[in-house]
């Protein structure tokens, strides 16, 4: 797949097209996930490490709007996925960084949230008992 091919949607042009039936395709890891996810009915949590075993329960009859963190795993998919048989994709711009900016609905579960100085230490917190 061509990378001037691959279909990009803002989170705006994205959430019209998951009211029409496309499905939110999260790709982020488990432990960012938890904690802040989109506020929509139907998600899909994928996250990109388990995309090559698990890809196959994605649909073939719905467009797929990959996500990721900040939209740059979510390109890899698209491609991957395209290789293997996928023609509905598109990636959503700036991932759920941008949805959340963009003010979208987020729901949020606190006690998975994540601490650390910057993304690349991010881990989960240390939970009283």
């Amino acid at each position: 797949m061509e990378y001037e091919s691959m279909k990009v949607l803002t989170p705006r042009e994205s959430l019209v097209l998951i009211e029409q039936g496309a499905l939110y395709v999260d790709l982020r890891e488990k432990d960012f996930a938890d904690f802040k996810i989109p506020d929509l009915p139907d998600i899909f949590l994928l996250p990109y490490s388990l995309l090559e075993s698990h890809y196959k329960q994605l649909p073939h009859d719905r467009l797929l709007i990959l996500s990721d963190s900040s939209g740059l795993k979510s390109k890899k998919a698209v491609a991957f996925l395209f290789d293997n048989g996928y023609e509905k994709l598109a990636v959503l711009a700036g991932g759920f960084v941008e949805w959340e900016r963009d003010g979208l609905p987020v729901r949020e579960n606190v006690d998975d949230r994540l601490s650390g100085a910057c993304a690349c230490q991010l881990k989960p917190r240390d939970r009283k008992k």
